[in-house]
């Protein structure tokens, strides 16, 4: 990897506030790297996250602590007019409420202290196409879930000796399954969850299937309740 072409494409992303392309970067550098020079270096092989850890393992192990957390969200870069494939393909958008169609990635965010620094990441792949059955129309399904892409992603940053002890997620993560995964692994969770979950409050209620509404309980700010 030429890591000098690749700083200077991400700059050129950083501080480009219009339409983002190799001719524009070059002309940036009034032709001194061609915009041929630039689409070949991209296309030359395929990034993962295991690139962005090489690149930002020793930040991270300046800046790491054991009260350290690892913040999980993903975003939906829209392309409306771009052609469909496995990775440009239609994702609901928690955002905008509606399916948009564009690129969702999936991102781990490491913070310490006052510094925030992504460790990893994953792009999300339908690559499987199916006729759905209500409406006859083509749609794409995924190979795995975004909740086993984080679950992979936490353990990954385990796997790499990253010091943290929250893992903090929106609603959309907040699963037994999740949380289970979170504390074999020796580490907490804290995450939001939606007013239509139902908890017991005692084991003597979960036992005997006394389920409630999160929306039903007189919660009182800063007051923990276990359930």
């Amino acid at each position: 990897m030429d890591k000098e072409r690749t700083a200077l494409y991400t700059d050129y992303l950083i501080c480009n506030q219009g339409l983002a392309t190799a001719t524009s970067l070059s002309a940036m550098l009034d032709g001194e790297v061609s915009h041929d020079q630039i689409t070949r270096h991209l296309s030359a092989r395929l990034y993962t996250s295991k690139d962005l850890w090489v690149d930002v393992k020793p930040t991270v192990r300046q800046i790491e602590r054991d009260d350290g957390c690892l913040i999980f969200d993903d975003t939906v870069q829209e392309k409306e007019f771009t052609d469909e494939n496995e990775i440009m393909c239609w994702h609901y958008d928690h955002c905008k409420g509606r399916s948009v169609k564009g690129i969702n990635l999936l991102n781990a965010l490491y913070h310490s202290g006052d510094v925030s620094i992504p460790v990893a990441f994953e792009v999300v792949r339908k690559p499987y196409r199916f006729s759905d059955v209500k409406t006859r129309k083509i749609k794409r399904a995924a190979e795995f879930t975004k909740n086993e892409l984080m679950r992979s992603m936490v353990a990954t940053c385990v796997a790499n000796t990253i010091k943290f002890r929250y893992v903090l997620t929106d609603s959309w993560f907040a699963s037994k399954e999740n949380f289970e995964f979170i504390l074999k692994k020796g580490n907490h969770f804290i995450s939001a969850l939606q007013d239509n979950r139902l908890v017991a409050l005692t084991e003597t209620d979960k036992n005997e299937g006394r389920f409630v509404r999160i929306s039903q309980l007189e919660l009182i700010d800063q007051e923990a309740v276990r359930g």
